[in-house]
């Protein structure tokens, strides 16, 4: 819990966290709630990757149970960040195999991921580790309608 307001921080710090997140000092009561909840969940973790004791990256990593793939497990990573400073020296595909050879001691049979199309970099960086466009992701935000 002591991470959070370095985790925000790291979420909002992009053009398209930075008009979703709030971070700062003070940062609002529901992310230390959505905090407690994936604390509490043993099918949910964050981590953080650590440089010189500061917080460097950080990443989500859900399980998800389904019927689909004989009944097998997913693995789910969201909300993958990077500090800029910290940037192309191989911090952010440390935390990708860290999360797949979780899943893959898990017992799971697909790890996902999602991207916005508006981060090309973030494409491209997934593509180089070996993830490929295989779906066409689709969102409703229920605050918009």
């Amino acid at each position: 819990m002591a991470d959070l307001p370095q985790i925000v921080r790291l979420l909002a710090d992009d053009p398209l966290g930075a008009t979703r997140e709030t971070p700062g000092d003070e940062i609002p009561e529901a992310y230390f709630a959505a905090f407690t909840a994936i604390e509490k969940d043993p099918n949910n973790q964050v981590i953080v990757a650590e440089v010189a004791g500061a917080v460097a990256g950080t990443l989500q990593l859900t399980y998800i149970p389904g019927l689909t793939y004989t009944g097998g497990e997913r693995a789910q990573i969201e909300g993958v960040r990077v500090a800029s400073d910290h940037r192309g020296i191989g911090l952010g595909q440390d935390m990708i195999n860290w999360a797949i050879d979780r899943a893959r001691a898990r017992g799971c049979r697909v790890v996902q991921l999602t991207t916005d199309r508006q981060r090309p970099e973030a494409i491209r960086f997934y593509q180089k580790i070996g993830f490929r466009p295989s779906h066409m992701g689709m969102k409703y935000h229920l605050q918009d309608n």
